[in-house]
């Protein structure tokens, strides 16, 4: 493999030689800001040198997070510059803010890109979106740190997207997994060969059954795992073997709710340690489930492997590549009078995601909701009313039915 930089081959000697060097510094930073609220009064930060000693401190929620942005906006006392300074500010569905830099690489991007062959000569078609939410930046941020050039395609206007990656000359795809299926199905009703070869995807699972339909296409396609608070936290190599740790954060695979490490191997809660200066979330609780890999990638990488995402350890579902929340479900439940309850159900249907909205009411018409399901839950989706106390009583607001087999 040809390395995106030394620190991706360091031994483990070295990496933690690094960190003991990095992380004091880093929890010094976040100790000096209001969000953290005194959460780390009384620890040294000279004491903090290891992962291990990172588990000592208390993790930090997204709930908590929006809830410090709800009194000190738009940062809630998370970041070391104040939002004027930053080149951007995001807003995600929550709502929840994101500052965001033109520094190169910020969002720790440009190795995913590079893993996927990625580079100087391409012209990435970017699919993800621009609009108020941080991923099309993301992505666009590695593309420049690896020379490419980049389309801001977005979604949508399917048949302008395929004259355009047809005049353009498009090379790249980045977005979600299931996106490229369409464009490239529209193409083939319009009669256009696309020379796309290489997909860096992420915003949502990728299938088994869809990578083998990229791949007889002669598409190479390789997932990223990012969140808009955190950016890249781990990534796909060509050897496909679990996601490998990027070199800026540390991982720790915690029990849902407590943040204690679980053994290696065991299923657990993603938190995520950013060694970002101008935005340091330490113990960020990601809400999605993962496990460590035994071993070592055979592409050469040398950091921590894990399996990629497995679930969620709340409720809050990706469909689409967007979050949904349990409280925006209890919003749309509460804007209706007659509504008792609201159920939604993520499934799949022909390699797409789709969300199925179940709402509990007396008035029999769907249509009637559809403007507060797009409104509140930020999506467009299927809608079916049933009848009151007909939805299952087992505390599920949402429910996921995809399989990741």
């Amino acid at each position: 493999m040809s390395n995106f930089d030394e620190l991706e081959t360091r031994s483990a000697q070295a990496r933690a030689a690094d960190l003991a060097k990095a992380l004091p510094a880093q929890i010094a930073r976040a100790k000096e800001l209001s969000g953290y609220g005194g959460a780390l009064d009384g620890v040294d930060p000279s004491t903090i040198t290891s992962a291990e000693a990172l588990a000592t401190l208390p993790v930090l929620r997204k709930s908590e997070l929006g809830k410090a942005q709800s009194a000190h906006a738009p940062f809630g006392g998370f970041t070391t510059k104040p939002a004027h300074e930053f080149s951007h500010v995001f807003q995600s569905p929550g709502p929840i803010y994101e500052p965001s830099s033109t520094d190169p690489d910020w969002w720790r991007m440009g190795r995913f890109l590079h893993a996927c062959g990625i580079g100087a000569g391409d012209i990435v078609h970017n699919c993800f979106g621009y609009h108020l939410t941080p991923a099309g930046m993301i992505f666009e941020s590695g593309a420049r740190a690896v020379g490419a050039s980049v389309l801001p395609a977005g979604t949508g206007q399917t048949e302008l997207q395929v004259t355009a990656a047809r005049d353009i000359g498009t090379t790249a795809y980045a977005g979600t997994p299931d996106y490229l299926k369409v464009i490239l199905e529209k193409a083939d009703e319009m009669g256009v060969t696309l020379g796309i070869t290489r997909a860096a995807v992420g915003g949502g699972a990728l299938f088994p059954s869809l990578r083998q339909w990229y791949a007889d296409r002669g598409i190479a396609c390789l997932q990223s795992y990012a969140t808009a608070d955190l950016g890249n936290i781990a990534y796909e190599s060509d050897a496909m073997e679990g996601l490998v740790v990027e070199e800026g954060v540390i991982v720790e695979i915690v029990t849902p709710g407590t943040g204690d490490p679980v053994p290696e191997g065991e299923v657990g809660e993603v938190v995520v340690t950013t060694l970002n200066p101008d935005y340091p979330l330490i113990r960020f609780a990601t809400g999605d489930l993962s496990a460590v890999m035994a071993g070592t990638s055979p592409c050469g990488r040398t950091n921590m492997r894990i399996k990629g995402w497995m679930g969620r350890a709340d409720q809050t579902t990706k469909i689409k590549g967007m979050f949904v929340r349990p409280e925006q479900v209890a919003q749309l439940a509460a804007a209706h009078d007659e509504i008792t309850r609201v159920r939604v159900v993520a499934s799949r249907a022909g390699e797409q995601d789709v969300m199925t909205v179940r709402i509990e009411s007396s008035a029999p018409d769907a249509e009637a909701y559809a403007a507060s399901v797009a409104a509140l839950l930020k999506l467009k989706g299927q809608i079916e009313v049933v009848a009151p106390d007909s939805l299952p009583k087992d505390g599920l607001v949402i429910e996921d039915q995809r399989t990741y087999d």
